[in-house]
């Protein structure tokens, strides 16, 4: 082999020089004791040839087939019966072997003698000579002739292998081939178990069995070897471009994480700042009420004990003499003292301060947050009542309004929480109520739907906060419920019950011939579609008919209607 094509000696096992290079079925080299102490990956029972052998011999039994790894590609591959000893040595192994001993010991034994360093090597029989048996294998008739090189000029060209021998005559070389049997021979192999065979010599018919690899190799495989390179390639180059492009992403989505975490904790800050500004704007207001509170309690306090003490302990003369500037103090007191009304004092007890977190707040940094501080007060005189279902009501139907919580600008709220009660009491009797619910809808509006049983007049209170909403209690008038049709909504008493004469319909319409009913074109008949119970042309229409019953339908109309 030449130099440019060597490679390391070394078995990918047990990392040492090969020992009996054995090859696997998928062209890759293990020493023969590196593929006996593979373990199976699956062995195969015993197969039975049922054909008979050319001699006439019953049908045999074949060993069972043990199926390894490969160590270097993982591929499966199927050991002989006979084990690693049945596999193709690799003579090419063996002379990097000899190579990497040569250039490891710098010296080669001489393969005739073994005795000295071999300084020469015959091309034809490819053996290493010293220099005495040199000698003696130019003597020799048959190898006169052959070619001798300087070991060192060999080494120096990478060109040194070892003869192939014979396994069976150790001394002979395989300088033949055998065609029947497909397997070079010797020389003695050919003249003893091969005499009938078609045996040529290796260097006549290499070209032959050289070229068919050749082929493969050149028109098949190096074709394809090329298109996998190329694939590989551009699977790899992809592979690249996916990393570069995954990292620059990354990349791209942490600065927007952090850019977006800058700008949420800017809001964040702005927020608590909001919350500061309000909580400083409430505390000062509440501590001025505070303090006006605490002077006018003060001074009502002195006025009501300085008075109460003189009434109680003065005397008569005592009192007229103070009774000026008592009587003064006191009319100022009420009619010039603060005196604000429980219900106004503080109204804002800090429920109106929201954080909607769902709700927008613009952008910041161009980048989009949500969350907002809300502040708004709910103003009992700004909320409204939507809906004709807090007026009127239908008995034993549903009915339903909404309330709407607005601040002192006329504004929704915009979040729910409040405590909102419904009560729907009925006018006339006393424990006549109708249970109302009420659904809160988290954006300042209230649903409410209610059933009423009974008719009659109804007041409707709706209060937050325990207060009346303004218009309330309001009126709401539940009228009873429809009378259902018992009839059918037929076009003429004739079409509907089939020409039935003792049909009957509730309009005036008649027909001659002995029919009860009405008929097109007919006296009476109101000219468009009617309910047969009362006569109403309204499809949705409560019944009419005064005292009516169903009459039980012919045979042929199948239709119900009404007998008057």
């Amino acid at each position: 082999s030449g130099s440019s094509n060597f490679r390391p000696a070394v078995c990918r096992v047990c990392k040492r020089l090969y020992r009996d290079p054995k090859i696997l079925p998928c062209l890759h080299s293990f020493c023969a004791d590196c593929i006996r102490q593979l373990n199976p990956f699956s062995v195969s029972g015993p197969n039975v040839k049922q054909t008979l052998s050319k001699d006439g011999q019953p049908p045999t039994v074949d060993q069972k087939v043990t199926t390894v790894l490969c160590p270097d590609c993982d591929t499966e591959v199927d050991l002989p019966p006979s084990g690693a000893d049945g596999l193709t040595t690799d003579h090419l192994a063996l002379d990097e072997v000899f190579l990497q001993t040569l250039l490891t010991h710098n010296s080669v034994r001489c393969d005739l003698c073994s005795d000295g360093d071999a300084e020469l090597r015959c091309e034809v029989c490819c053996v290493n000579l010293c220099e005495f048996c040199s000698q003696a294998h130019r003597r020799q008739r048959r190898t006169s002739a052959h070619t001798v090189q300087s070991v060192q000029e060999l080494k120096a060209q990478g060109r040194l292998s070892r003869p192939v021998l014979c396994s069976l005559h150790p001394a002979q070389e395989l300088r033949l081939f055998c065609e029947s049997c497909d397997q070079p021979v010797c020389l003695e192999c050919a003249a003893t178990f091969h005499r009938e065979h078609d045996c040529s010599a290796a260097r006549d018919i290499i070209h032959h069995h050289g070229g068919r690899i050749r082929d493969l190799v050149v028109g098949r495989l190096q074709p394809r070897l090329q298109r996998l390179e190329e694939s590989l390639m551009k699977v790899e180059i992809t592979q690249d471009a996916l990393q570069a492009r995954m990292e620059a992403t990354a990349e791209d989505v942490r600065a927007f994480a952090r850019g977006y975490a800058a700008s949420v904790e800017t809001h964040c800050l702005s927020l608590l700042r909001r919350l500061e500004e309000l909580r400083v704007q409430r505390r000062n207001q509440l501590h001025l009420q505070k303090v006006q509170l605490q002077q006018a309690l003060s001074d009502t306090r002195g006025g009501v004990r300085f008075a109460e003490r003189l009434l109680a302990c003065g005397s008569d003369a005592e009192i007229l003499n103070a009774k000026g500037v008592t009587l003064a103090r006191l009319t100022s007191l009420v009619e010039s003292g603060y005196d604000p009304s429980p219900a106004t004092v503080a109204p804002d007890d800090s429920s109106s301060i929201h954080f909607l977190p769902g709700e927008g707040a613009g952008e910041v940094d161009g980048y989009p947050v949500v969350g907002v501080i809300q502040t708004q007060t709910l103003d009992l005189s700004r909320c409204t009542i939507e809906g004709e279902g807090v007026q009127v009501g239908r008995q034993g139907q549903p009915g339903h309004f909404t309330l709407v919580c607005r601040d002192s600008a006329g504004q929704p709220l915009g979040r729910g929480g409040e405590n909102v009660l419904v009560s729907i009491i009925n006018k006339d009797k006393k424990n006549c109520m109708v249970e109302a619910t009420v659904f809160d809808k988290n954006d300042g509006s209230f649903s409410v739907s209610y059933t009423p049983a009974e008719p009659g007049s109804y007041s409707v209170w709706v209060c937050v906060k325990a207060q009346h909403v303004k218009g309330s209690p309001f009126p709401l008038t539940v009228t009873r419920r429809l009378r259902r049709h018992a009839g059918t909504f037929h076009c003429c008493t004739f079409c509907s019950s089939g020409g039935a004469k003792d049909a009957r319909c509730g309009c005036p319409g008649t027909m001659p011939g002995g029919f009860q009913g009405c008929g097109h074109g007919h006296k009476g008949h109101p000219g468009q579609p009617h309910w047969s119970c009362c006569g109403s042309t309204q499809e949705q229409s409560e019944c009419r008919a005064p005292g009516h019953r169903p009459v039980t339908p012919t045979v042929r109309g199948q239709l119900r209607t009404v007998e008057l």
